[in-house]
């Protein structure tokens, strides 16, 4: 949803720089040691699917030669439709190895998040995961457990897709961990892989259940590892660092594009490429670790206004992910995804055959008139809330109140001569669920998700990059247009830009504080 007004985005955009200072997830060396550790797992009791060891080796007894190398792509934060541009213009021309479009994870926060856009994002096929409410670090329940019920009850999330969890600012103790698990989260990746795998001392383990505890941030958490907490079933999938000439004195973890690469005094751009193709070389040329492109995709808008990104950094990014995949085997996945995979580990030649790598597409008819997540049914059908501190789009009806972790699902506003919106049952799924009638569309004869994978040629083939850097490297390649996403639906009104610059300067003190904790 584009405003008329730019007030908001040029506030938000004086705001950057603290927020990114605050946000970036940066490390500067190794955040455990296996002495700070402790940590001990017998492989003869822990077994996949529901159990795994902190270990460097592929799961299931699978030879490195035989496991695809999987690019983890993950963004965090608010969803606006200038940060899944940011996304699309790294993933949108890509194919997987079976033809299918790359998927992400996206860990939502809910402050100035435009509901609608999560639940196309979702129906798009990408995992929504939870990031709080209001982006706070070492979270209540109330801000974990909030965020579950706003985003099922306002995006049509069904509870039991949100298996994921990011802290903000990778902010976590024991008691997060505890609560996730009691919430029935399936995974928390706040945790670096802090130490190359080239390092006797590495600790980028594959994701792996907390049966037996903590084996990451070790040093930096002080009230987890050497067997703590012990949280059965619950997986923690690392953040996988890249590093550059410093080894284990320069790690950079979220957003490295951003960092100044090999000590140096400004970002450069050829150097970043350079450390980031070296550390996936390692990691391919070794037992395979996944590595992981972790974004804030705010900093990678082009579509923000006054946005200073510039297009020699998009197309280096661009030009790591077509080199990447010309690579044999390589998949870009969401965390989701990646743990199907870790849980039943199948060689490459089987890969074909796991379902959370394929592309289900919903077969809706178009000229159905329903708020599904799909833009050909939804147009003109969503509900405008029109908050003074942030407007957004819903499917679901909107709140009387602004949600809060305290008072996640607020009764709905009812509008003269409608009724209420219906919320997404457990048993119907969000593109099938009409929820201005309260009605499933979906039925096993009436409905359908139809696989548009095609099969994987001998040794990984049919691999594609999708083109959209070579500029980088090639400045005679052109690059692939992408189309921004949903850019056709309505814009927010004129007259918001005033008070949300009230609430913008609230955030920008409260922030301050914050930043003074750090």
């Amino acid at each position: 949803m584009r405003f008329t007004s730019a007030i908001l985005p040029l506030t938000l955009f004086a705001l950057s720089p603290l927020l990114a200072s605050a946000q970036d997830g940066g490390i500067d060396g190794a955040t455990s040691s296996p002495e700070a550790a402790g940590y001990s797992c017998d492989p003869t009791k822990c077994k996949l699917p529901t159990c795994n060891c902190a270990s460097t080796s592929p799961p299931g007894g699978i030879q490195p030669s035989d496991t695809p190398q999987f690019i983890v792509f993950t963004a965090d934060d608010a969803v606006q439709e200038y940060t899944l541009d940011a996304v699309k213009q790294f993933l949108a021309q890509r194919k997987n190895p079976n033809g299918c479009a790359p998927k992400m994870t996206y860990f939502t926060s809910l402050n100035y998040t435009n509901y609608n856009l999560v639940t196309d994002w979702y129906v798009a096929g990408n995992e929504i995961a939870d990031h709080t409410m209001t982006h706070v670090g070492k979270p209540s329940t109330d801000e974990i457990n909030g965020n579950l019920i706003a985003l099922n009850s306002l995006a049509g999330i069904p509870l039991s897709s949100i298996t994921g969890f990011r802290a903000p600012f990778l902010d976590y103790n024991a008691q997060t961990l505890k609560n996730l698990a009691a919430a029935q989260f399936t995974y928390d990746s706040s945790s670096a892989a802090s130490v190359p795998v080239t390092d006797p001392k590495t600790d980028a383990y594959w994701p792996y259940t907390l049966d037996n505890g903590m084996a990451n941030n070790c040093l930096t958490v002080t009230d987890t590892c050497k067997g703590e907490p012990k949280l059965p079933g619950m997986w923690e999938i690392p953040m996988y660092a890249f590093f550059d000439d410093r080894g284990v004195s320069g790690p950079h973890l979220m957003d490295p594009w951003l960092d100044m690469a090999n000590g140096g005094t400004k970002v450069n751009n050829t150097a970043t490429l350079a450390y980031m193709k070296n550390t996936f070389t390692d990691h391919y040329n070794g037992n395979r670790q996944p590595i992981g492109l972790y974004t804030h995709p705010i900093h990678l808008s082009t579509t923000y206004p006054g946005s200073t990104v510039s297009k020699e950094m998009i197309d280096m990014i661009n030009a790591f992910l077509d080199w990447a995949q010309e690579q044999q085997n390589v998949w870009i996945v969401s965390n989701e995804q990646l743990l199907e995979w870790v849980k039943n580990p199948v060689p490459v030649s089987e890969l074909g055959n796991v379902n959370a790598l394929k592309c289900s597409t919903p077969q809706v008819d178009a000229s159905l008139k329903i708020c599904n997540g799909i833009l050909q049914n939804e147009k003109d059908v969503m509900s405008h809330c029109e908050f003074p501190d942030f407007p957004f789009y819903t499917c679901y009806g909107c709140p009387q109140v602004t949600p809060s972790p305290g008072n996640p699902n607020p009764p709905q506003q009812v509008p003269d001569g409608e009724q209420a919106r219906f919320r997404l049952p457990s048993n119907c799924s969000t593109p099938f669920w009409d929820p201005i009638d309260g009605k499933c569309i979906c039925s096993s004869s009436s409905c359908a998700f139809v696989d548009n994978s095609r099969p994987i040629g001998a040794n990984g083939a049919n691999l594609t990059g999708g083109g959209t850097g070579g500029s980088f490297d090639n400045p005679s390649s052109s690059q692939n247009p992408y189309i921004p996403f949903n850019g056709d639906l309505p814009t927010l009104p004129r007259g918001v830009g005033v008070s949300v610059l009230v609430a913008v300067l609230g955030a920008l003190l409260g922030s301050l504080t914050l930043f003074t904790r750090l």
